[in-house]
Formats: C-alpha cells, sequence, structure tokens
C-alpha cells in the first residue's frame, strides 16, 4: 500500500470509491462519507473543493493513526482501516485489471472470426484464459471445497468403496454422527426462482450497457453532423480565408474537446486524468485547456467553449441556432450517462441475488451427493460442482461487469475518432473537389450567377457599394433595416411569410 499512500490523487479515488459501498458501517454522527457519497452519486469532479477537503482530512486520519501506532481507533480510523484493505483488493483483483482488455471495437475482420465456424472449438479452447472465469476464483475454490469436505465426511462417518470398488464401513460409520447429505428437491424448487433473479439481473445490466453505448453513438454522430454543418454554412465571402480556417479548426477542436471531457468524467481518476491533461494541453490553447481542467464539472466548460466557437461563425442565426440544436444532444447523452454511473441496479437487488446464488450452490453439494453416488465414493461432485459454480457464478459475474459499462467501451478510441473525423472535415473547402459551387441570396431561390428564371444576381449586378454591402447583410443575418430599399424590405417581408406559411402547414 506504500504506493497508494505516496500517490495522492489515486488515493482520494480510492477512497470515494470504497466509502460508497462501506457507508453503511458509519455512525450517523460521522462526517466523514456523507459530503463526499453526495459528491460521487452527482458525478462531480474531483477538482470540487469540498471533496478534496474532505477526502483530505480522512487521509490525514488514517496516516496519523498508522504513523503513531493509535491503540484506541475510532469509528474514523476503524472505517478507513477496511478502506486500506478494501483498495488492496481492488488494486490486487483481477476482474478490475482486465475491463481495460474488453474495450472492443469490431472490423469485418473481427466480424469474420466471431462467426467462424471454429468459434466453439476456439472458445472452448480458450476456457482456462477466460477473464470471467479468473476472477471467479475464490468462489469456484470455495464451492469445491465444500464438496471435497462432504465426500470426505461421508467417507469417514458413512461407506467408502477401495480401489477394487468393494464397499466398506467408515472409521466412524457406527456414530451417532450422521453423513451430510439433503434431497434434491427444495433445490429443483428453487431454481426457477434464482433463474428468473439471474435473467433479470443479465438483461438489466446489459440494457444499461447498451444505453451507454448508444450514448456515444450519439455523440459520434452528431459530433460529425455539428461539424459538416458548421463547415457547410459558414460564409466564406464575409471573412478573410485565414480567419475562416481558424474559425473552423476551434469549432472541430471545441467539439472534440466535449467528448474528450465527457469520457475523463465518465472514467477512473487513477486510469485517464494524467492523459487527459496531457491531451488537453496539446490540442487546445493553453490558457483554455487550464481553464476546463480546473473547472468543477469539466465537460459543462467544454460545452460553454463549443457554444461560443458556435456564435463566432459567420452565418444566419437560424443556421446558427441549427448547429447549436446539434450541441444540445450532447448535454442529453451527458446526464444519460451520469445517471448510469451514479445510480447501479438497486444494491438490495444484487445483494438478494448473491446472496441466493451463493447458499444456493454452497449447499448444492449435500442435494447431489445421492444423485451422483454411482460414481466411485461419489467422487463426481467435486468437478461436478466445479463446473457448475464456474457458469453460475459466471453469469453473475457477466451482469456485475456489464452494470458499468463505461469502464469497458472502448471511450478512448471513440474520442480519437471524432478527433480525426472532425479534423478531416473542416479541411473541406467548398469546390476543392471540382464541384460547381453556386452562391443563392434571401430574395429568390435562383442562383446569383444568373440562372434561367429572370431573379438570379450576381454580387457584381448590384446598383453601387451601397446595394452589394445591404446585400450581403441581408444574407449573412446580419440585418440592417435601415439601408434597405423599398423593393428590399418588400422582398424580405414577403420572404418571411411565405417561410412561416411554409412551417405551418
Amino acid at each position: 500500500m506504500s504506493s497508494i499512500r505516496k500517490n495522492k490523487v489515486t488515493s482520494l479515488a480510492l477512497l470515494s470509491l470504497t466509502l460508497q459501498n462501506a457507508s453503511a458501517f458509519v455512525p450517523s454522527s460521522t462526517n466523514l462519507s456523507r459530503p463526499r457519497a453526495a459528491v460521487v452519486s452527482d458525478g462531480t469532479s474531483i477538482n470540487t473543493p469540498a471533496w478534496k477537503n474532505s477526502i483530505d482530512i480522512a487521509v490525514e486520519k488514517r496516516m496519523k493513526s498508522i504513523g503513531h501506532s493509535i491503540i484506541s481507533l475510532s469509528s474514523e480510523t476503524a472505517l478507513l482501516s477496511i478502506i486500506d484493505d478494501l483498495t488492496e483488493d481492488i488494486y490486487q483483483s483481477y476482474s478490475e485489471d482486465s475491463r481495460k482488455y474488453r474495450r472492443t471495437v469490431f472490423t469485418h475482420e473481427d466480424w469474420v472470426k466471431h462467426r467462424s465456424s471454429n468459434r466453439f472449438f476456439r472458445n472452448f479452447l480458450s476456457f482456462i484464459n477466460s477473464g470471467i472465469y479468473k476472477s471467479l476464483f475464490k468462489e469456484v475454490v470455495a464451492t469445491t471445497s465444500i464438496a471435497a469436505f462432504i465426500v470426505a465426511w461421508n467417507m469417514l462417518f458413512g461407506e467408502y468403496q477401495d480401489f477394487q470398488s468393494v464397499s466398506h464401513n467408515g472409521p466412524f460409520h457406527d456414530s451417532v454422527i450422521p453423513i451430510l447429505a439433503l434431497p434434491l428437491a427444495p433445490f429443483t424448487l428453487a431454481s426457477p426462482a434464482l433463474g428468473l433473479l439471474l435473467v433479470f439481473r443479465t438483461n438489466t445490466s446489459y440494457k444499461r450497457w447498451d444505453e451507454a453505448r448508444k450514448n456515444w453513438g450519439m455523440n459520434i454522430n452528431h459530433t460529425r453532423d455539428l461539424v459538416r454543418l458548421g463547415t457547410a454554412y459558414y460564409d466564406r465571402a464575409a471573412v478573410s480565408p485565414e480567419r475562416a480556417e481558424e474559425d473552423l479548426r476551434r469549432l472541430a477542436l471545441n467539439t472534440w474537446a466535449f467528448v474528450r471531457c465527457m469520457k475523463r468524467h465518465l472514467s477512473p481518476v487513477w486510469e485517464d486524468e494524467e492523459d487527459f491533461q496531457k491531451e488537453l494541453k496539446e490540442k487546445l490553447p493553453l490558457e483554455q485547456a487550464e481553464k476546463i481542467i480546473a473547472a468543477a464539472h469539466r465537460p459543462n466548460r467544454a460545452l460553454q467553449d463549443l457554444s461560443t466557437s458556435i456564435e463566432n461563425l459567420p452565418m444566419h442565426f437560424m443556421r446558427r441556432n441549427e448547429i447549436h440544436a446539434a450541441a444540445t444532444i450532447f448535454e442529453d447523452n451527458l446526464g444519460s450517462s451520469e445517471r448510469l454511473l451514479s445510480s447501479p441496479i438497486p444494491v438490495f437487488y444484487s445483494r438478494h441475488t448473491a446472496r441466493f446464488l451463493s447458499f444456493w450452490l454452497l449447499l448444492l453439494p449435500l442435494g447431489l451427493w445421492g444423485p451422483l453416488g454411482d460414481s466411485w465414493n461419489h467422487v463426481n461432485l467435486i468437478p461436478t460442482m466445479s463446473l457448475l459454480s464456474i457458469f453460475l457464478f459466471g453469469i453473475e459475474e457477466l451482469a456485475t461487469q456489464l452494470e458499468e459499462p463505461f469502464t469497458i467501451l472502448p471511450m478512448q478510441g471513440f474520442c480519437d475518432k471524432i478527433y480525426n473525423w472532425c479534423m478531416e472535415i473542416v479541411s473541406f473547402k467548398p469546390g476543392d473537389n471540382g464541384m460547381p459551387v453556386y452562391y443563392y441570396d434571401n430574395y429568390n431561390i435562383d442562383a446569383l450567377n444568373g440562372s434561367t428564371g429572370g431573379g438570379g444576381k450576381r454580387m457584381s449586378d448590384y446598383r453601387n457599394d451601397s446595394d452589394r454591402t445591404s446585400a450581403q447583410s441581408f444574407q449573412n443575418g446580419l440585418y440592417d433595416y435601415a439601408s434597405m430599399t423599398q423593393t428590399e424590405s418588400q422582398t424580405y417581408t414577403q420572404t418571411q411569410t411565405q417561410t412561416q406559411s411554409f412551417y405551418l402547414q
């Protein structure tokens, strides 16, 4: 644990996680976990001063109790002693360490392998390498040990067979102590209820994973959509090419910054904080990156920066509002993800399911003693219990791993792709692929280069510089009503009336 004590950020994160699970042990008069639990449930960053101060006090108390060998432990230090042990388990837990290897993004080659006719053979051979089964080592050992104990006990107090399969009385056969066995009927009756509990637990966990994946799918879709609209709607005639390139690059970077902040917001501190700060400082202006890092709720700050960059784009206000609508969806996805992170499946349901399954499997060797009596000394009971424990505990483990979906989703891969796609989109320029580019004014739907229909005008066709300026302002949504001619005012009113009639139909 020396490395944890040296690393303050890691200590804060681990204490926050374990205090949630240990909050039931804290007396009502203890201020140790109450404020922090509220902070954690809201998904607030650890940069919040109240969060940092309360954790600092807890760590300081623990360090004092260790350094000065305090004999009389208060409830706070006793709780911290429990936390100290729990944090070691977190770091040593294979199931936690292996979650990063489950962030799979499939390609066509992966799908071909996934549906290959050799998949059953391949999955069977990888049985011993399964991360799910490795994380169940203690549970499987417990049930297998009980099965082995029952076999040994009943050989001593009942009958046993020698290597020639000849039955003999055990050494304590005549003792009043009976053999250990139960009828199988109670387990048969309880099986449907246990199955329903496991099915509901697994299905609900999968729905949570599916919702989280859909949230990130919406992020991917709308980041591309937002940057595409910004690039297409941008009025390049109103500014210099350098200004246009800088505005669009800023739009792409701020779009990426939001999803990267969201990824950090949904990830553990010890896993992502260092990389997050490094990426922001590399890609964003230093002052902007530091402001985001210092924010209490980083995605909100990043979304505000994105809104500002949208407002700075020279275009018609209705087009700008359409881009803002795409950005609003990011807030919905963030809220949905925060809800999944802060609200697990009700813990009393999960605990009851785990207890039911544990008792059922731990007592099952008693019920299988009779049905497996045809084997030599009932020895088949031992491997049978091992396999049943692996598969049934595995179902519960699958549900637990899926319940918190963000650390098994490839969120970093999503962010990297979003960055690449957004930067590519803003590099597109009108006409750079040889396609003709037509500009339309707000007076009619004819091309400004003078197409058929009689109404098209080029900017050079206006009477004087004043009219051209007025028309350009009208086109950009920067209406200068005082400088409009009578014809322009009538045309504007007619266009507004037609637009309203169209939407009211």
